[in-house]
């Protein structure tokens, strides 16, 4: 039986606290069906929400951030950030979904 690949059609953006990124590429890695890769990039952020556990971040305002990629299927970002909330209800865990016109590879 052959298995129909999903249209990959949006791009998932997560973004946390650096303290949270190996709870949330665990979870990432956990769900080959719905994640079928991401890129993952250590950012600075901040935000009037924000709590800033370091004397140091506090000091500068910003924090360190990780923010984590994935182009995947609607339905399955979707399905990925019920679990997350469900799992992971945590402020401290920013996303956003957009729309992806294409996606593919270059060979």
């Amino acid at each position: 039986m052959k298995l129909q690949m999903k249209e990959m059609n949006c791009c998932l953006t997560l973004v946390c606290h650096r303290s949270l990124e190996e709870r949330l590429v665990d979870h990432l890695l956990e769900h080959p069906k719905w994640v079928r890769g991401f890129s993952l990039t250590r950012i600075e952020g901040g935000s009037q929400k924000e709590k800033l556990p370091s004397m140091l971040e506090q000091v500068r305002g910003r924090s360190q951030r990780v923010q984590i990629i994935s182009v995947m299927n609607i339905d399955d970002a979707r399905a990925l950030i019920a679990h997350l909330k469900h799992l992971e209800a945590n402020p401290e865990i920013a996303y956003w979904i957009t729309p992806v016109i294409e996606f593919g590879r270059l060979a």
